[in-house]
């Protein structure tokens, strides 16, 4: 079991940033292939951005690219999600999410490819 534990989370003004980080209990989590996705009530949880567990690519949802960046750091097991330039509509729960050595060729952005979750933590964007 990878236990998942988001922060970072909290109150930016439309246009600020926030840096949200997750860490994982996982000795192994360099080789899990980690994502963010987010939620509002009512919708989907949708995909954010991901990094995969073999070279580190990078893919992102088409509205955060350009602002948003994800990193890893593995001696810490922890990723992060660096949010800039946020939006009044990107108010959400943020979920970090780990599934381990998914296969290269398997694109990481379907949240049913993940089997690790973490709790969540809350971004509120004030206009």
């Amino acid at each position: 079991q990878v236990q998942l534990v988001e922060s970072g989370g909290g109150l930016v003004q439309a246009g600020g940033s926030l840096r949200l980080s997750c860490t994982a209990s996982a000795r192994t989590f360099s080789s899990y292939t980690k994502g963010w996705f987010r939620q509002t009530p009512g919708k989907d949880r949708e995909f954010v951005a991901a990094i995969t567990w073999n070279g580190g690519n990078r893919y992102y949802a088409d509205s955060v690219k350009g602002r948003f960046t994800i990193s890893r750091d593995n001696a810490k097991n922890t990723v992060y999600l660096q949010m800039n330039s946020l939006k009044p509509e990107e108010p959400a729960v943020y979920y970090c999410a780990a599934v381990w050595r998914i296969n290269p060729a398997t694109l990481p952005t379907d949240r049913a490819l993940y089997n690790y979750w973490g709790q969540g933590t809350q971004v509120t964007v004030s206009s």
